[in-house]
């Protein structure tokens, strides 16, 4: 039986984050799970009898990790982490200043703090049509605070080699070489480069059948 493949999109992102990606998967069962960044959270269920491999792209896979929000077969990264901020024993994680400057301006400016991330991850032009600042708050908050490093594995890590958000170092400390697959791009895989994804959650799937 083929999984349902069970998205999870990233900080500041809404579950439409997954669109290109999944209009490729010619016909895989998929949900993209929405944690309520522009409005409220959606979270569709997939068949009961079915098994499944949760997806999570960049905070979307700390989410996962931390809240198991049900049983699945297999666990893909996609620009994602199980830590984002620095320690010292994660050297390679974000200095926790930028996401307090972040915060610090999130209750004046939401919009502005929003678009600056997302030009950051490669993105032009950027909607903030109902955002939501306590849930981006609580976001920043998860990001700066949750270490899931001993939590479930994780199967399949996508990585980017020019990711500004998460760099190559951070992936290399948290995914073991051969769980990494590598493309020359940023931290917005599943939008600049939705076919090798596809082809890579394929094959994957492929394995598990």
């Amino acid at each position: 039986m083929t999984p349902t493949l069970l998205f999870v999109h990233g900080w500041g992102f809404s579950a439409d984050f997954w669109q290109p990606l999944r209009q490729r998967l010619n016909g895989i069962p998929c949900l993209a799970w929405d944690l309520g960044f522009h409005g409220a959270p959606n979270r569709p269920l997939p068949a009961a009898d079915g098994p499944v491999v949760a997806v999570g792209h960049s905070f979307g896979l700390l989410w996962l990790l931390k809240e198991h929000p049900l049983p699945w077969r297999a666990l893909v990264s996609i620009n994602g982490f199980s830590r984002f901020t620095r320690a010292d024993d994660f050297p390679q994680g974000v200095a926790p200043r930028l996401l307090e400057r972040m915060a610090a301006r999130l209750e004046e400016a939401p919009a502005a703090v929003h678009r600056d991330f997302l030009a950051r991850c490669g993105m032009e032009a950027a909607a903030s049509d109902g955002l939501d600042p306590a849930r981006l708050a609580w976001g920043l908050s998860a990001l700066a605070g949750w270490d899931c490093r001993a939590a479930a594995p994780v199967d399949l890590a996508l990585c980017g080699r020019q990711d500004p958000i998460v760099p190559p170092a951070m992936s290399e400390a948290l995914f073991a070489p051969a769980l990494a697959k590598w493309r020359d791009g940023g931290h917005l895989l599943p939008l600049s480069d939705p076919d090798w994804c596809a082809r890579q959650l394929t094959a994957y799937l492929e394995t598990l059948m």
